[in-house]
């Protein structure tokens, strides 16, 4: 997606090829596979709608995670307009650069980065991979989730079924059926 250029994409606008935030091969020079935790941040992220501020764990599995800003002004303007939404953070749920916290080496424990119209996301961790508790390693007792229920990241794919639902083609009255 960024390398298309739909994200982070500020102002709407397509960044030139040489200046395009991007993911590249990890610090480590290896495939990185494990449970780490993220932040998720205030965004126009439609996936991330009424997340905000919360820290979940999340499997990660990539070769190429970490993300690299060529140019420090379009990293700014990224930053400025919250487009960059989830970070890696550390034991103390602080954004972390230190390994293996942050399994990739991204700058700030940048995780993902979004269209600015919340339309597109690209996000290295894999939120399809413990989206239900029995794909957990570990559930805090004090957290009352069920042990085959859902999972904190089953609010991503529900916010993409209802904005899905609520932008479908050729639906003239909002409820999926044409009059």
């Amino acid at each position: 997606m960024a390398l298309l250029g739909w994200v982070p994409a500020p102002g709407g606008q397509q960044v030139p090829d040489a200046r395009q935030p991007r993911f590249v091969h990890n610090a480590s020079g290896r495939f990185e596979s494990r449970w780490v935790q993220v932040r998720i941040q205030s965004s126009p992220s439609v996936l991330l709608k009424g997340m905000e501020g919360s820290v979940v764990g999340v499997w990660c599995a990539h070769g190429e995670g970490k993300c690299l800003f060529p140019d420090e002004a379009v990293r700014q303007e990224v930053l400025g307009k919250g487009l960059a939404p989830i970070q890696y953070v550390d034991a103390d749920s602080q954004p972390t650069e230190v390994y293996p916290a942050n399994p990739n080496g991204s700058p700030m424990g940048i995780a993902a980065l979004c269209s600015e119209d919340g339309r597109h996301l690209a996000m290295m961790p894999h939120p399809e991979r413990c989206f239900l508790t029995w794909q957990l390693p570990y559930v805090p007792p004090e957290l009352g989730l069920q042990p085959k229920g859902p999972a904190p990241w089953i609010k991503l794919f529900q916010n993409a079924r209802e904005w899905a639902e609520a932008h479908r083609e050729g639906d003239s009255n909002g409820n999926g059926t044409q009059q």
